[in-house]
């Protein structure tokens, strides 16, 4: 016969072992692995700390379920290179919006890296990274935070102020180019971020997002690369799928990179819902040339803003076009777009002057101003 006491040590080993598992068991759920993506409701201090790259930091290696992406026309940003990555919750996906921005899940993250290139002629002699954008979805609208790069590279550091950096590089000519680069604070990003009065994305519309990728597994279009992963639902046939033109592509007509470049630099402000709203000007892809995009529309700013000229655009006559004297003007009080920017775009100024240059006037309504007949 077996008599109490001698269990007790049984029934005490086995208690022991049950405490020991359980207690593995709430760590193992109560916590997040040191590799894994963690979203506080606050931001971290440092960009690291969220995990969304593996190795060096600057090499801007993407972890798990961090997917890169480009846009057909991106936002000029006094010529600095962008690597765009989308993360979003396990089991979540976005929808598929034919309009506006894709539809993002509660917790979804867009990832967006600014840097230059020491020498445009050859990318192998390495990057200068400037700042990383967080945009994360908390639900009614987005939450925006800045990290700016140390100058050693091995980091970047939650920055709501603000800053300018002087940044040189060797451009694709072999001349050097210098600019002071403006990081932009945190009251700053709802000014192009601003739609119908909250703060939400710009880049990742079916239009702009709709183009080919060379992933590390291969070639394939991104919108059909985030359906085959979960990220994206409700996709439409292929027939039904909006697309803008790459700007720099001369093999797309003129038109259509001109009303892309507009829509990409000027359109997250320039609709009817944008900061822009009371230009009356409505700088979209899809709109139709006319008043709505300037055609022989007077300005209804004074002073700066207009350089003298009174129509936005004069069809034939990009010298006498607002649009493009503020594109040509780095005085803060004429230039535009108003943000973002301390360099005149070159390259952006000749396709819009261009494209203005080849509009036909009688294909618009005369003003009554009898010398622009």
């Amino acid at each position: 016969m077996i008599y109490f006491n001698q269990l007790s040590p049984l029934i005490e080993l086995r208690k022991y072992i049950f405490i020991l598992c359980f207690s593995v068991l709430c760590l193992a759920n109560c916590t997040k692995p040191s590799t894994g993506i963690i979203i506080p409701d606050e931001p971290f201090e440092t960009l690291s700390d969220y995990h969304f790259f593996e190795g060096n930091l600057a090499d801007l290696s993407p972890a798990d379920g961090v997917i890169p992406y480009d846009l057909n026309t991106p936002l000029f940003s006094d010529y600095s290179h962008k690597k765009r990555f989308v993360w979003m919750p396990e089991g979540t996906s976005a929808s598929y919006d034919t309009d506006h921005v894709l539809d993002f899940p509660v917790g979804a993250v867009l990832i967006k890296n600014f840097y230059y290139l020491n020498d445009e002629r050859h990318p192998e002699q390495g990057k200068r990274m400037m700042e990383t954008r967080l945009l994360v979805n908390r639900g009614e609208e987005w939450s925006a935070y800045g990290y700016t790069w140390n100058e050693e590279q091995t980091d970047a550091i939650y920055d709501v102020v603000g800053d300018i950096k002087e940044v040189t590089w060797t451009n694709h000519e072999g001349e050097e180019s210098t600019v002071d680069y403006i990081i932009p604070n945190k009251n700053q990003c709802k000014g192009c971020h601003a739609y119908d009065n909250k703060l939400l994305p710009i880049g990742p519309k079916a239009r702009n997002i709709n183009k080919s990728f060379a992933y590390a597994d291969g070639e394939m279009n991104q919108l059909e690369k985030w359906e085959s992963i979960g990220y994206l639902t409700s996709l439409d046939p292929e027939s039904n799928r909006p697309h803008v033109a790459n700007w720099e592509d001369d093999t797309q007509s003129l038109h259509a990179r001109s009303m892309a470049y507009l829509d990409m630099n000027c359109g997250h402000c320039h609709n009817p819902k944008g900061a822009g709203q009371t230009s009356g000007l409505t700088l979209l892809a899809d709109s139709d040339v006319g008043l709505k995009v300037g055609v022989f529309k007077p300005t209804v700013s004074a002073g700066a803003g207009t350089g003298g000229h009174t129509y936005s655009i004069v069809p034939g006559n990009p010298d006498e076009s607002i649009m493009i004297y503020r594109m040509k003007s780095t005085n803060p009080g004429a230039m535009m777009p108003e943000l973002g920017r301390r360099l005149v775009h070159e390259e952006g100024v000749d396709l819009i002057a261009n494209w203005i240059e080849e509009m036909n006037p009688s294909r618009f309504d005369q003003p009554l101003d009898s010398s622009l007949n």
